[in-house]
C-alpha cells in the first residue's frame, strides 16, 4: 500500500512539473487521436447515414461486415497496414512507416466502423416520418437526409466520442505503426506499456491519470454540447 501511495505522489509531481517529455507523449496522444477521429467522422458518418435511409439488397450484408469491423483487434489492423506501409508494401514510397501519419491512418481504420455502426443505430431508432415529411415539403434526398442527421445529432455524438474513447485508449496499432519512439511517436498508451516493463511505475502511472482526465474532459465537453 505504501508503494502504491509514494508512486501515486511521484505520478503527480510529475504531471505538475509539467515535465517536457510527458507534454511531448500527451500532445501526440491528442493530435493523432483527434486527427483520426475527424476522418473517421467524415467517413464513418456518411456510411451509416446511407446504410440507414437506403434499402438495397446487399444492405444486410454490409451491416453484418460493418458490425464485424468493430470487432477487429488492433494489432490485425496494425499488421495489415503495417504491410501496406513498409518498403516492400504498396504503399512504401510514402514513407509513412514509424510516423504520426501512419498511427493516424491506422486509428482512422478502427475507428471508422465504431462511428457508422453507432450513427446506423440513431438512425434506425429516429422516426420513418421524418426524411418522407421532408421529401413531401419539397426538399431534396440530401436536404432530407441532413434533416435526420440534426435529428439525430446526440446519437452522432456519442459515436464520435465512442470512436474517440476507442482510438485514444488503443495499443496496438500506436505501437505496430508507431514503433513507440520517443519525440516522435510515443502516446501516452505505449509509454504506459514500456515504462512499467523498465519499473517507471511512477511514470506510467503519470501518464495513466492524464490519459483519465483526458477522458474525462472530452466526455464532459460533449456532454456540455449535447445540453445546449
Amino acid at each position: 500500500m505504501g508503494y502504491l501511495t509514494d508512486s501515486l505522489m511521484t505520478a503527480v509531481e510529475l504531471i505538475f512539473s509539467f515535465d517536457r517529455e510527458i507534454l511531448a507523449i500527451v500532445w501526440t496522444s491528442l493530435y493523432t487521436s483527434f486527427c483520426a477521429i475527424i476522418l473517421a467522422g467524415i467517413v464513418g458518418i456518411p456510411c451509416g447515414l446511407w446504410l440507414g435511409i437506403t434499402r438495397f439488397r446487399a444492405r444486410r450484408l454490409l451491416i453484418t461486415l460493418l458490425s464485424t469491423l468493430m470487432a477487429l483487434p488492433t494489432v490485425v489492423i496494425g499488421l495489415l497496414l503495417f504491410g501496406l506501409l513498409s518498403r516492400q508494401g504498396p504503399l512504401g514510397e510514402l514513407g509513412w512507416l514509424f510516423t504520426p501519419l501512419a498511427m493516424i491512418a491506422g486509428q482512422t481504420v478502427l475507428a471508422t466502423p465504431i462511428v457508422a455502426n453507432l450513427v446506423l443505430v440513431a438512425v434506425n431508432g429516429a422516426d420513418d416520418r421524418i426524411v418522407n415529411t421532408a421529401l413531401t415539403l419539397g426538399a431534396s434526398r440530401f436536404q432530407a437526409a441532413v434533416q435526420l442527421l440534426r435529428e439525430v445529432r446526440f446519437g452522432v455524438m456519442a459515436a464520435i466520442i465512442a470512436g474517440f474513447g476507442r482510438v485514444i485508449a488503443e495499443v496496438g496499432v500506436a505501437m505496430m505503426l508507431g514503433g513507440n519512439i520517443r519525440g516522435s511517436t510515443r502516446t501516452m498508451t505505449t509509454a504506459i506499456a514500456l515504462e512499467t516493463s523498465k519499473g517507471e511505475f511512477a511514470f506510467g502511472l503519470a501518464l495513466g491519470l492524464v490519459l483519465m482526465t483526458v477522458a474525462l474532459a472530452v466526455n464532459l465537453f460533449f456532454n456540455l454540447l449535447q445540453q445546449r
